[in-house]
């Protein structure tokens, strides 16, 4: 047996799991019939399945803004309510030769194109984090000693006016490259949204079984935040979005800010 210390290039990962410890996750799953985003991603330029989830799931969670919210504190807690929806993506990086999750924020996603959104993934998914100037918060806490850098990331994450910006108010993750179903994690938000592979799979249609490409959905919500009931009906309009998937001519409107305490802060 042989023991190190953690990886200097995994250590960001620590930081923000001790930052959601206080996180209480229910996890819902559905299935998603994804024959209308495989015919439209036929129609057109080539969009990612996670494109097509983040620019559904922005809307949905426009109209829902009780759920477009972010907690802090445990014996005063405080809930803040975003104007905007700001989507985080993890992405499998190699930092340094190692590899690792880094996480990228797309903001306000609700009015933004789904080319544009496309776009914005493939700036983070192509690029170097060694050298994009969206990761040197990342390369400076690697480069710090452990102590500091923890702290200063709990400063610069925790305050709610800071917590959409930096943590997004929805986690989309996907392992559809590989072969998982059924994925579950949370990302540090009120919904999290895991993503499975795209597989043919039997389905009833009209009485008749068929073949149709079929997609596991996950939902984790933060039960701090909202309640079961609002988390399934935030799944199932995302389910029926996609499942009758239209590019919209005009972006859904914003859902109204509604501050946090004195400043939304804390």
């Amino acid at each position: 047996m042989s023991t190190a210390p953690v990886a200097r290039q995994r250590r960001h990962t620590l930081y923000f799991l001790d930052e959601i410890r206080g996180h209480k996750p229910v996890f819902l799953d559905t299935e998603v019939d994804m024959t209308r985003i495989e015919e439209h991603r036929t129609a057109g330029r080539r969009v990612s399945t996670l494109s097509y989830v983040l620019y559904v799931a922005s809307r949905v969670l426009a109209a829902h803004p009780e759920a477009n919210a972010a907690i802090h504190g445990r014996l005063l807690p405080r809930i803040a309510r975003y104007s905007s929806v700001s989507g985080k993506i993890a992405l499998d990086k190699r930092v340094g030769g190692r590899r690792v999750v880094l996480a990228a924020v797309l903001p306000r996603l609700e009015e933004t194109a789904l080319h544009e959104i496309q776009r914005q993934v493939e700036h983070y998914r192509d690029g170097d984090p060694a050298t994009q100037p969206e990761f040197a918060g990342v390369r400076t806490l690697h480069r710090l000693p452990w102590p500091v850098a923890r702290l200063a990331y709990a400063r610069t994450v925790r305050p709610l006016s800071r917590r959409a910006g930096k943590f997004g108010t929805l986690a989309v993750s996907s392992l559809g490259h590989r072969p998982v179903d059924g994925f579950h994690s949370v990302g540090g938000t009120t919904l999290t949204l895991g993503l499975g592979r795209v597989t043919d799979r039997p389905v009833v249609r009209r009485d008749a079984v068929r073949i149709a490409p079929v997609m596991r959905l996950n939902l984790a919500f933060d039960h701090r935040v909202i309640d079961g009931a609002e988390a399934a009906d935030i799944l199932g309009e995302i389910k029926t979005a996609l499942e009758g998937f239209q590019e919209d001519a005009t972006p859904a409107a914003p859902a109204p800010a509604v501050a946090a305490g004195k400043g939304g802060e804390r």
